[in-house]
C-alpha cells in the first residue's frame, strides 16, 4: 500500500498526494518544482504575439490589402509570425475588405450625384 505525502497544503490539511521514497510528494520535495511548471504552463496558454514580423502598412485599399496578405502568408510560412495570430486575421481582413468596398461604393456614388447636380445647371 502506498504512503501519503507528509506535507500539508496551505490551507493545512494533508497533502492527499502519494509519497516517494523521502516521505514527501514530488511538489513538497521540490517546493519551486510547482510555481516553474506553472509558468510554463500559462505561457503555452497566453496569447500569441506577433513577434518579428513586419509591421503593417495601411490597409487602405484592396491593392493594399491585397499586397499585406501575401506578405502576411510569407511571413507565416518563414516563422515569422505564429499560426495562431494569423488564424485569428481573415475575419478582420474581411471586415477591412468589406469596409474598402462601401467606402468605394458611397465615394462613386458622391462622384455620379455631383455630375447629375452639374449637368442639371444646380450645381452648389
Amino acid at each position: 500500500m502506498k504512503s501519503h505525502c507528509k506535507g500539508r497544503t496551505k490551507a493545512g490539511k494533508a497533502c492527499g498526494a502519494a509519497a516517494s521514497d523521502g516521505g514527501l510528494c514530488f511538489f513538497h520535495a521540490n517546493p519551486n518544482k510547482a510555481s516553474e511548471l506553472g509558468r510554463i504552463g500559462g505561457r503555452s496558454h497566453g496569447h500569441a504575439v506577433a513577434e518579428g514580423g513586419d509591421l503593417l502598412a495601411p490597409l487602405d485599399n484592396a491593392v493594399a490589402l491585397r499586397d499585406a496578405v501575401g506578405r502576411l502568408i510569407a511571413d507565416v510560412l518563414a516563422g515569422k509570425i505564429d499560426p495562431k495570430v494569423a488564424a485569428v486575421l481573415p475575419p478582420l481582413l474581411t471586415l477591412q475588405l468589406n469596409a474598402i468596398r462601401v467606402a468605394d461604393v458611397a465615394r462613386q456614388l458622391a462622384a455620379v450625384e455631383q455630375q447629375s447636380k452639374l449637368g442639371d445647371g444646380t450645381s452648389e
